[in-house]
Order: C-alpha cells, then structure tokens, then sequence
C-alpha cells in the first residue's frame, strides 16, 4: 500500500491509500462526513486481495487532505472532487457512505452522458434519510469539536456511545489515525471545523438537506443512473430506513440492495465481513 496526493478542484489535493495492482479494475472509496480514509481498512485490505486496486480517499477537510479555500463545503464542491478523482482512474467503480455516497451519485449524475464510473455502490445513504438519524450525527459530531479529548479513552468512550453495535475497542491505537494531539494536549477530530461551522453550518453531515431541492436534486440523479449500483444498508441504521431504502429502489428498480444485519449506520465497521462480502459478490458480476 502507498499513500499519494491526488489533485481534486480547485487546486485542493487530496490523500489517498492506494492498493493492489494498477492493472485491476478499479474501486474508489469514499467514507462519510466527519471521517477519514482509515475507516475503510478492512475494505481495502480485502477488496485489494481479490483482484481489485482500490483507493480509499480522504474527502476535502478531512484527514490528511486540504482543507477547503474559505471553508467552503458546500453541496457541489464533494461531488466535483469525487469527479476529479475518478477521472484519473479507468472507468473505476464509485464506493460512498453517507457524504461520500450522496457526492458519488451526484458526481456520476452531474457527469453524463460521460460515464466516469462503471458502477456505483451507496453505503446507507439515499435521496430520502430519517431527520433524527441526521440530529443524532450532527449532535455527535459538535459535542467535542471545540473542547476535544483529554486522552484517547475518553476518544473511545465518545465512540462506544454514539455506536453501540461496535464493542469498544481495547487497542486505541487505531483511534489516531481519527484525531489529532494539538499544542494544548488535548484530541481533536481529524478535520476542518469550518466543515460544520462555518458558512454551511445549517447543513447536515450528508449535505442532503441544504436547500428542499437537494432531495429532489438527488432523486432525480437516482432515476436517471445508468449503471449497475447497489445499496447497502445497515439493518439497525437509523438514518437509512427501510422505507428510504424501498423509495431507492422506485426511483433506480435496476439497483441492487443488500441488506446487513448486526449493522447500523457505519456498515463497513459494524459488520466488515458481511459488507465485504456482499461488495464483492457485486464487484465480481460486472461486465
């Protein structure tokens, strides 16, 4: 695995782990608002190993990535980043969760007829998403952005509640590849605080709801995919709900849905062999 720069719009570049070989198809990986490259590990271990070069990105403002020029986060800049990304890959397979997956459906719509990707797999997220699911991100995500952690078993106490279908880890290791020890000795969450405070606070961490027309934006961009798409959906999430998942699948009757039991909304971490598996049995069907 080798970590690189990848040039994104604007001149924003953005850090990527890369793995596998160059001559495999594609599989770009996208995490979720308030997250970083590093919650797709086991994906990318995985996918890697069964014949795919995968690259999970971190999106603009998070992890190592640039922050955005005047703070600016708003409902095109992901999409035209993810846009950028795919477009130095062949044809590459789009994986999103929440953000990730909102920005690389519109990035897939906002893009034709040109085909930037050869399929699209949306990781709990869609056009219609429950509004305590987002309060409950959005809470989450303010609670220690300005006072952070005093140590990183207070990091993993935050953690184990806001996502109890994980266990508590007992190695916090992995917890600072998420956050970072600044001058005062305390923890922060690894991206820009402009990113939820800043001219775009009113938005949710998905940013679905910015205007009543961003929903319609993005049924309209699920009725006219093209490609083969799945949707994966945590059993327990609740900002994916069964009926947001059945409008999906109204909007887009080709896609595909799994649904992943023992999962809430961080699929690929609740549940990581299931989720892999369940990509993959995908991956491995394309043309």
């Amino acid at each position: 695995m080798e970590t690189v720069r990848l040039q994104a719009v604007g001149g924003v570049e953005l850090s990527a782990d890369i793995a596998g070989d160059p001559n495999d198809p594609a599989v770009l990986l996208f995490h979720g608002g308030g997250q970083t490259r590093h919650s797709w590990g086991s994906a990318l271990r995985d996918l890697s190993g069964r014949g795919f070069q995968v690259a999970s990105v971190d999106l603009r403002g998070h992890g190592d990535s640039d922050w955005s020029p005047g703070g600016d986060y708003s409902a095109g800049v992901f999409p035209g980043d993810v846009a950028a990304i795919a477009r130095q890959f062949d044809r590459p397979v789009l994986v999103g969760a929440s953000l990730g997956g909102t920005s690389s459906l519109m990035a897939v719509h906002h893009s034709r007829p040109e085909q930037i990707a050869r399929a699209l797999v949306l990781v709990d997220v869609a056009p219609n998403i429950e509004p305590a699911g987002v309060d409950r991100i959005r809470s989450f995500m303010h609670e220690h952005m300005h006072t952070g952690f005093g140590s990183l078993d207070e990091v993993a106490d935050a953690v184990a509640a806001y996502n109890p279908h994980r266990p508590r880890p007992t190695n916090l290791d992995g917890l600072r590849k998420n956050v970072r020890l600044r001058d005062d000795g305390r923890w922060y969450w690894h991206w820009d605080p402009a990113f939820m405070w800043g001219p775009h606070s009113e938005t949710d961490e998905t940013r679905i709801i910015e205007f009543d027309k961003r929903a319609e934006a993005l049924e309209d961009a699920a009725r006219a995919l093209d490609i083969p798409t799945l949707l994966v959906r945590g059993r327990q999430s609740d900002l994916l709900s069964e009926e947001g998942a059945k409008r999906f699948l109204e909007l887009a009757p080709d896609a595909e849905f799994a649904d992943v039991a023992g999962a809430g909304h961080m699929v690929a971490g609740d549940a990581n062999d299931a989720f892999n598996d369940s990509v993959v049995d995908f991956l491995q069907r394309l043309p």
